[in-house]
């Protein structure tokens, strides 16, 4: 176990990005295709495919799915995927055709300090192309990818990922791409609102406060609207179908109210995919359910903090210090 989402049988991930730009797009890519569905959360989300994850569209399957800066800009990605995974006879048949199906969401982090001015075309697409393309079971945390450009209201944002096994043995695994409105730190930190959900000292093995303080009736917050959002995978070798992934993207959402405060706000886009690699039948169809849907919070909100823990301070001026550089000599 890599301790990463890649745990999950048939799953790779890559990343591409530019430190310039401040940001970049990371591509999560299934050996074959993968029932998945969506549950949306955040007030201001940007989605494209999100529609055909409803358990009754017709299609059954996805062949990646796609995490990107750039906010709207972002959703060019999407194609660059698409193209990579054309080419490698990947794709819905229609007739002859072949389309690849990839759902892709999208992040704000135009106000970083990156270099934004990139003329007529956007580099999404070329970005989406190269992640896709490096894909693989081994994969860098932290300012890499979709996260490059990604902050929290006080703290550097970043990818993380985190894995387990359920009781009846089957292996869950999340990625988190963390741009939240709020903060995933208990008062000014170090402590992470996901602390008794750390294994190994993943995140830093810093527990909780004690005394733990009152949270704070005004709840700290970026102060620009429409500007951040937590996109999260969650992946299992557990076979399911449509409306099971569904039920499992909804349990996995609570991981963000384990691990980020406020969360699912007016302000935010979150998104959590739920996606079966489809190895292993589930014994019965609800209480084997119920523990893999809570084993998966679990997992998402130990991704969210190894995002921020992994995370680097951008090399721009006023830019967002890291967990790290806040509070490690």
């Amino acid at each position: 176990m890599r301790n990463l989402i890649t745990d999950v049988p048939g799953v790779q991930v890559g990343h591409a990005q530019n430190v310039r730009l401040g940001s970049g797009v990371t591509a999560i890519i299934f050996e074959r295709p993968a029932v998945a569905s969506i549950d949306l959360r955040g007030g201001g989300p940007g989605t494209r495919e999100s529609a055909l994850l409803d358990p009754a569209q017709t299609v059954e399957g996805i062949d990646a799915i796609t995490l990107s800066g750039g906010s709207a800009f972002g959703l060019d990605a999407a194609s660059g995927v698409q193209a990579w995974l054309g080419e490698q006879g990947r794709g819905f048949a229609v007739g002859s055709a072949r389309v690849p199906i990839v759902p892709a969401a999208i992040l704000f982090d135009l106000n970083n300090g990156g270099d934004k001015q990139w003329g007529r075309f956007p580099p999404y697409r070329d970005l989406g192309y190269a992640a896709a393309a490096a894909a693989a079971f081994d994969f860098d945390l932290g300012s890499v990818g979709a996260g490059t450009g990604a902050t929290t209201v006080n703290c550097k944002g970043g990818i993380g990922s985190a894995s387990a096994q359920s009781g009846d043995g089957f292996v869950v695994g999340a990625l988190a791409v963390v741009n939240a409105v709020g903060s995933v730190l208990v008062g000014q930190g170090p402590w992470f609102w996901a602390a008794p959900f750390e294994r190994n000292g993943e995140f830093g093995g810093r527990g909780l406060p004690n005394p733990f303080p009152p949270a704070p009736l005004d709840p700290p917050t970026k102060g620009s609207p429409h500007s951040s959002t937590t996109l999260v995978v969650v992946a299992t070798d557990a076979i399911l179908t449509k409306a099971q992934a569904k039920r499992l993207a909804v349990m996995a959402q609570s991981g963000l109210s384990r691990a980020i405060y406020p969360v699912h706000t007016p302000l935010d886009g979150d998104i959590a995919y739920a996606v079966s690699s489809g190895r292993r039948a589930l014994p019965d169809p609800l209480f084997a359910m119920t523990r893999l849907g809570a084993v998966a919070a679990d997992v998402v909100a130990r991704a969210i903090a190894r995002g921020v823990f992994e995370a680097a301070t951008l090399p721009f001026p006023g830019a967002v210090r890291s967990w790290k550089d806040q509070f490690t000599g």
